[in-house]
Order: structure tokens, then C-alpha cells, then sequence
């Protein structure tokens, strides 16, 4: 998923560590939400939702009805400014290449999202209908059911889902840590050859 250049959300910035928005963009947001809002119900509807995720992002219809689907967690077929806030952290992590770290530091409104069924366990095909959202590939699908399916009822409870989250980021660390070193390798050999 790419943001679309110029659009509004791509003027926000994602803090890194916790990924979230300051206060000032959160303001800003809210006011954008607004304008969206023509019914001034402090929410939007799924025409609306549709428009915007359009305007924003390279969704196509589907994923939007998917994600807006996944949003209106009580069938009210309408989302409000939370829901609206997360979907644009969402996005913004996504952008940035900080989905490890987005699920990491939000495990349980992630949890929550994508149990479905309200059973407070999440099955493989949610983490499939959702691959396009967190990017999560299938190499890493198999290796958490096959790691962290503790209960072996092929369905993650909340648990079993944090650890997820947890061994995850630690191999999103290394993978940090391993391009600086590369990096810095690359900085002195230049550095040799001048």
C-alpha cells in the first residue's frame, strides 16, 4: 500500500518508537475528520470511508470494505474518530515500514481488531484477509502458528499473540541493527578508498 503524495495524511508524522501522532497532529486530524464528517454525526459512513481510503491510499474497493468491515466492530455501519485515528496509524506505520512495530506496541487494539468473532482467539484466515493491512508474510504466518499456537487449537489467544508480537520485534531489531553495521561498513570503506 502506498499514501498518495500530497494527500493529508502524508503531511503527518508517525512517532517511530511508540507509533502514534503528537497532540498538534491529532488536533489537525481531528479537524480533517471533521471535514470528512458532512452529516456532523461525529462519524463516518461507509460511502465516506470509501472516498477517503480512495483518495488516500492504492486500496481498491474491496480492501476498503474490508478494513472498514473490521472497523465498525459494532455493525452500527458507521466509524467514529478512534476508530479513525487507528486506522490512520495504521497507515502512516505502513508507510514507514513500522508494522513490526506498530503491532508490538498496540498488541491488544490489533488483537481486538482482528478477532473477528469476538471469541478472543484469532484464526489464520483473519491474519490472510488482513495480510494487506500488517504485511504480515506467510513464511512468518506458518512460523507463528507452528511457534506460538501453545493451546494447538490452530487460533492464537491473546497470549499466545503477544509473544507473536514480542519475538517479531525482536527480529525487527536485529534486522535494524544489522543494516546499521552494513551501512557503517559501507561509510568506512568509502571512507579507506578516498
Amino acid at each position: 500500500m502506498k499514501l498518495k503524495q500530497g494527500s493529508f495524511l502524508w503531511y503527518l508524522y508517525l512517532d517511530k518508537l511508540y507509533c502514534l501522532l503528537s497532540v498538534r497532529n491529532v488536533k489537525a486530524l481531528l479537524e480533517y475528520f471533521h471535514l470528512l464528517d458532512v452529516h456532523r454525526n461525529n462519524t463516518l459512513n461507509d460511502v465516506l470511508f470509501y472516498h477517503f481510503l480512495h483518495h488516500v491510499t492504492s486500496w481498491n474497493r474491496t480492501q476498503i470494505m474490508i478494513v472498514f468491515n473490521m472497523l465498525d466492530w459494532n455493525a452500527m455501519g458507521e466509524i467514529g474518530f478512534d476508530q479513525f485515528y487507528m486506522l490512520v496509524c495504521i497507515l502512516l506505520a505502513q508507510q514507514n515500514h513500522l508494522e513490526e512495530q506498530f503491532i508490538f506496541r498496540h498488541s491488544r487494539p490489533v488483537f481486538e481488531l482482528l478477532d473477528l468473532d469476538g471469541a478472543l482467539r484469532i484464526g489464520a484466515e483473519n491474519f490472510h484477509m488482513y495480510n494487506f493491512l500488517f504485511n504480515i508474510k506467510k513464511e512468518d504466518l506458518r512460523e507463528l502458528y507452528h511457534d506460538f499456537d501453545i493451546t494447538g487449537d490452530r487460533r492464537l489467544n491473546y497470549k499466545e499473540f503477544k509473544l507473536f508480537t514480542i519475538f517479531t520485534m525482536d527480529k525487527y531489531q536485529e534486522r535494524q541493527k544489522a543494516e546499521k553495521r552494513k551501512g557503517k561498513r559501507i561509510c568506512s570503506k568509502s571512507h579507506i578508498n578516498v
